[in-house]
């Protein structure tokens, strides 16, 4: 019994850790909608 919860915390960590890696790596990301034309004119 010891060992097949061992074996399921052991595969969920290791599918957490791959879906962590794309969706870091491989998910695209939307750009911010800016209010203003330059990030560094001062209305943030």
């Amino acid at each position: 019994m010891n060992t097949i919860v061992q074996n399921i915390l052991a595969f969920s960590a290791v599918g957490l850790a791959v879906a962590f890696l794309i969706k870091k790596f491989f998910w695209k990301k939307s750009k911010p909608k800016k209010a203003c034309g330059n990030e560094d004119c001062g209305c943030h």
